[in-house]
């Protein structure tokens, strides 16, 4: 089996880890039973490019049961959890490429290991791996890293076109991967069907909002130690993960300002509690900045010469360009890191800020990222959207699809049972008033 790890002599410890966050995953344990008795994924090659962690550990080991043959890589050079990739590949035989601190060049090769699988499946956190694909396919050469390139230029024309063609469907995880995905759809370069699991109402609810708002303070705290009760936190984007830092950043005491470009999510933040202003206003006041926009350059040059001396920058998005950083090497006359994911840089004005985790997701980085108990809904949508799209492509256009809402309600109602939660079901007379327009009086 070929793999590239850190160390294999990790693995003890990351499968106590493993069995720790599976305690808090029922959901995806019920699914995993089921996979086990059925098989619904025999077969099937899976190619998987997804955060390496206790969660995605349940996640994959399940997929298997249902048996797949499951390759995974990272999703993003500093969030693989090095005992967890060791207990996958020691413990559950599973293909894994991904180091934590692993370099762009390395990043795209376990990419490349992962399209080598041959696969019929994808899925995927932020499309790294399907635009990789479709470049390949499209022969976009110039798009395509250079260790992807020169493996895709020795294939023929026919065998480019043949590992597009055996791809049945895909997943994808996040808002990042969704954006690019439509982006491919409305192109009309989009090649297979793929399953916006980030849309189900069971992910960005919860995922989303709960998991991304106490995740991101927490990589934030553990970074710095600073104390956010009395400061200024500033937080870019105010969607479902935007909101979900906001609450948090409040609750630990902050006064939290929101930047927005889009009306109604700006005037939801204000009917929320919070103030909300223009980045270049909210530049000057804040002591901690948080991008969570999907988009790149939220916070630019112009900004971080506004700042205070002392000023803490966080990304949450899932690619490092939220952050302008390019940018602010430029302004800067010196730099160094000065604690584990905290580096300094001294701008040309004589102020000093502080960039957390190379502006990578600093939930991942410097924290363990989202609780399991949310994962759990998360990944039991990725485990069931993979059997319906192994089920169902043939009936299926090449677009990107919502989470079918049966299995949105499937995962609810179980996470409910597993809660001890039990709720009313409509009567006969209720469901016939609901489908009826001549009942209304």
């Amino acid at each position: 089996m070929d793999y590239d790890i850190k160390d294999v002599g990790l693995a003890p410890k990351g499968r106590l880890r493993i069995e720790w966050a599976g305690m808090s995953m029922p959901v995806l344990k019920r699914i995993r039973e089921r996979f086990s008795a059925e098989k619904p994924l025999k077969g099937v090659k899976l190619s998987a490019c997804l955060h390496v962690t206790t969660e995605t550990a349940g996640l994959v080991t399940t997929l298997k049961a249902g048996g797949a043959e499951v390759v995974v890589c990272a999703s993003n050079p500093l969030s693989t959890q090095d005992d967890v990739a060791a207990a996958l590949v020691v413990d559950d035989e599973i293909p894994v490429f991904a180091v934590k601190g692993e370099d762009h060049e390395t990043y795209y090769s376990h990419i490349l290991s992962a399209l080598k699988h041959g696969p019929h499946l994808t899925m995927d956190d932020g499309a790294d791996l399907v635009s990789s694909l479709h470049f390949l396919a499209l022969e976009k050469w110039g798009e395509l890293e250079p260790t992807v390139r020169a493996w895709g230029r020795n294939l023929s024309e026919g065998q480019r076109s043949r590992l597009v063609s055996a791809v049945m469907g895909g997943t994808e995880e996040t808002t990042t991967g969704v954006i690019r995905l439509r982006s491919m759809e409305q192109s009309g370069v989009l090649q297979f069907p793929i399953i916006s699991v980030n849309d189900a109402s069971t992910k960005h609810l919860f995922d989303n909002r709960y998991g991304t708002g106490q995740s991101t303070v927490d990589g934030i705290i553990r970074a710095t130690n600073r104390l956010l009760a009395g400061s200024t936190f500033v937080v870019s984007g105010y969607g479902w993960c935007g909101r979900g830092v906001a609450l948090r950043a409040k609750g630990f005491g902050a006064h939290v300002i929101v930047c927005e470009v889009d009306p109604l999510r700006a005037l939801e933040a204000v009917m929320d509690g919070f103030q909300v202003m223009p980045v270049g206003q909210a530049a000057p006041l804040g002591d901690f900045f948080c991008t969570l926009t999907g988009d790149t350059k939220a916070i630019r040059a112009e900004h971080f010469l506004t700042m205070k001396d002392g000023a803490i920058l966080a990304n949450s998005g899932h690619f490092d360009v939220e952050l302008d950083l390019p940018g602010l090497a430029e302004i800067s006359v010196s730099r160094r890191p000065l604690r584990e994911f905290v580096e300094e840089f001294t701008l040309n004005n004589g102020r000093r800020v502080y960039l957390l985790g190379e502006g990578r997701l600093i939930n991942l980085a410097a924290a363990e990222g989202h609780p399991s108990s949310v994962m759990d809904m998360s990944f039991a949508n990725q485990a069931l959207c993979a059997e319906y799209m192994a089920k169902n492509h043939k009936n299926l256009d090449k677009r990107v699809y919502p989470v079918p809402r049966e299995i949105d309600e499937e995962i609810a109602q179980l996470k409910l049972e597993s809660l001890g939660v039990k709720i009313d079901r409509l009567t006969a007379e209720q469901e016939k008033y609901l489908s009826s327009w001549e009942m209304g009086t």
